[in-house]
Order: C-alpha cells, then structure tokens, then sequence
C-alpha cells in the first residue's frame, strides 16, 4: 500500500485517484480519498512510466484522464470530479456546504478492472508465481470541515467510509498451486487533519502540508492463502501516518526545490493492507513513497521513516528547460514474509524537464539509482522513466487564441509554437 495503496492526489485537499490513473498500465491498488472539493476548472491528461534496467519487476506506470467540472449544471454548490483510464473509472459529486457553512459532502463511486491486483517481491526478486490479479468496486461517503474560512493555508478534517468489494483471479504466471485469497468485502473509515496541500500537477511551483491520518480496514473473513496456507489475510488492519512538505520557487532564478517527511506505523498489517514503497512516480499516491532506482511497490514496510526532496535548475534563457535532482532515504520495518536484509534504503536520481510557454505541455525524463536495492545478490539498481502532463485547458488557449498578432490563430502553427 502506498499510504494506503494507490490513493489519490490533492489540490489543497482535492482529489485525483491514482486508481484510475493506475489502472490499463499497473496493476496496482484502488482507494481514493479526498481532502475538499477542488474549486478550480481541470482537464488534464497525466502519464508516467518507469522501466529497470536490471532484472524484472511489474508494469510500472500511470495514464489517465482527469476533469474537475465546478458548478455542474449551473448548480454552485454541486462539483463533478472523474478520473477515467482504459479499465477503470473513478468519480465523486462534490456537495458544497451540504453539511452547513464549511462542510461538504463528497459521494463517490468507483470500479473497473485490474486494481487490487497484488505483486510479490521479495529481495528484489519478482514472484510471478506468487502474484494475483484482482478487480474491485467501491461506493464511498465523505466528509470535508474547513476549520480556518478565510485564512491563507486551509485546515481541513477529512472523515471518510467506504464499502469495496474485491475478486482475484490467476494471471497466466500465476503458480497453479498456489492458493488465491476469497473474495473479499471490505469496508475502511479513514479521518484525518490536513493544513495545507498541493494542486494534482506533476510539477508545482509552490505546496506545503502538515497532515495526520488514520485508516482502519475491515475485512469480511480472514483467512490462510498460498503454498499450503503459508500468509494471511487479516480480519482487521490499521494504519497511522503523517507527511510535512514543501516546495517553493525561488522568484528571481527560478530555481525550485521541495522536501519532504513522511512517517507511518501500522497494527495487524498483511500483505494487502501494510505500505508499499518504490519507484519513482509522483501521481502513482496521493502520499507517494518514492524511492528512485527501486522497482515500483518493491519494499513492504510495517512502519518507516521517509525523507525525499528535489532541486531543479533552469537552463536556458527562456527557463524552459531544467536539470532536476531527487533524492531519499528511508528506515524500514518488514511486514511479515516480506523481509530482507538491512532496514535502511535510499535512492538518487536526474533528470531533464520541460515546461511549455503556458506550462501546457510538462515533460520529464529521469535515471534513477537504487543504493541499496538488491539485484542478483548484490546492492545496487538503475532505471529509467518519463513523465508526461498535458493541461489541455491551457493547451487549447494556447492553440486557438491569437492574442496580438492575428497571424498566430493558425492552429497548427501555435501548436509547435508550444515546444519552441
């Protein structure tokens, strides 16, 4: 689980499910979670992908689609957010001040394929063998209490119930042998306080947050699953983290740099319920535990300790070109089966990033190493990746306005006048 396994991004408590965004790509997990009704007007198209150079991991990425449409039906109270990628939809009817002044009500429904899926990794290894495919669907109630009207950094309380079902089935590597978990029902309450957030931009100028969280999980049934009912699933699971952040832009230079600290402990942790952390994608969670060089998801901790930040540098005159550097450690506990040797892990990683005139178009292309991943018996893993934004609301306006010069209304030529 990345804090809890793929959830969704936020917009100063806003959300963007990185279910949807997971799914047609990863088979990852589903869980999305907001911390407000986003206000702002979005389209957005969002990709990602990571690819090792050693060894074999699962499909590692993201491609998704996203609309916030405030004012639905002329209606000022009512906000549609979705999230769509090929297999998978993800969507919530924002209700504004539905509770009271300052309290909305979020209802969400989501489903499709492919998204609780489970990947085994063990030591750097890829267990095919020993990893499922699993779908699911969910119907979820929210609640968002702005505390501070007014104030410059909103604080928010977030208190969510959601009732999800999932299924599992054998991919064609899947060892006949071993035995699938049932299918589950599942319901999770999640509460928390957020002061601060970020937008769901695969780059942001300027973010800060300080939140606390609690999820707990109930399942259905526990039970034995495997090689001879050799791990479990948990009746019940809970999880407690906390993140602080910042990022900022430096006005003159226009150097941008962020941090951030991200720590979690967990009570009665399984495999499908503890933190999964590796990889190196931003919108894969909406509290992404990245560690660049790893395998995405490769490391299953009980608790830990993460701190990451990144520095970019523009490059040429018009700072339409940078040069980026990442950077984390973390400190680990395993869940149970899932441990390997040494609890400390980091990453370093560069990259060169692209910003459009109107930051329609945001392209990064990144190396990743893994200090201490494994790899054949021995420490060390390199990757690659790209990530890819296109905002098509700015995108558009870009295209079709003329501005001051009628000569620039040409669609076709404004459009390459966004790469220059």
């Amino acid at each position: 689980m990345q804090l809890p396994k793929a959830q969704p991004h936020m917009v100063h408590g806003c959300r963007i499910t990185a279910a949807a965004a997971v799914v047609g790509l990863v088979l990852g997990g589903a869980g999305p979670l907001g911390a407000q009704i986003d206000p702002a007007n979005r389209e957005l198209i969002q990709l990602g992908y990571n690819q090792p150079l050693q060894g074999r991991s699962p499909i590692s990425g993201y491609a998704f689609y996203y609309r916030n449409t405030p004012h639905l039906f002329q209606q000022t109270n009512l906000t549609l957010r979705l999230a769509v990628a090929p297999v998978y939809l993800d969507s919530e009817l924002g209700i504004a001040n539905a509770l009271g002044p300052n309290t909305d009500l979020g209802l969400g429904l989501a489903g499709g394929g492919f998204a609780d899926s489970y990947s085994e990794i063990r030591e750097g290894n890829y267990r095919q063998r020993e990893s499922f495919i699993g779908h699911g669907g969910e119907f979820s109630t929210s609640v968002y209490h702005l505390f501070n009207p007014g104030a410059r950094i909103p604080l928010y309380l977030v208190l969510r119930g959601a009732a999800h079902y999932s299924t599992f089935a054998e991919s064609d590597k899947t060892d006949a042998n071993f035995e699938l978990p049932d299918d589950l029902g599942i319901f999770r309450a999640r509460g928390g306080l957020r002061w601060g957030g970020r937008e769901p931009l695969m780059l942001t100028d300027l973010a800060m947050e300080i939140s606390g969280w609690y999820e707990a999980e109930f399942r259905s049934t526990s039970m034995r699953y495997g090689f001879n009912n050799d791990r479990r699933v948990r009746g019940d699971s809970h999880l407690i983290w906390g993140r602080a952040m910042l990022a900022y832009t430096l006005p003159e230079c226009k150097h941008n740099f962020g941090v951030s600290l991200t720590a979690g402990l967990s009570i009665h942790p399984d495999r499908l319920s503890t933190y999964r952390m590796g990889g190196a994608l931003p919108l894969i969670a909406e509290f992404p535990l990245t560690v660049p060089g790893y395998y995405f998801q490769e490391l299953s901790p009980r608790s830990f300790v993460l701190l990451a930040g990144s520095y970019s540098i523009p490059i040429d005159s018009k700072q339409r070109w940078s040069i980026g550097f990442t950077g984390a450690a973390a400190g680990v506990e395993y869940v149970e089966g899932l441990s390997q040797p040494g609890h400390f892990h980091s990453g370093v990683g560069a990259g060169l990033i692209y910003r459009s005139p109107s930051d329609s178009v945001q392209v990064v292309l990144g190396y990743g190493y893994g200090v201490e991943a494994i790899r054949d018996d021995e420490r060390g893993a390199h990757s690659l990746g790209i990530l890819v934004q296109f905002d098509l609301g700015r995108t558009r306006a870009s295209v079709l306005d003329p501005g001051d010069n009628p000569n620039r209304s040409r669609g076709l030529q404004r459009f390459f006048e966004i790469f220059r």
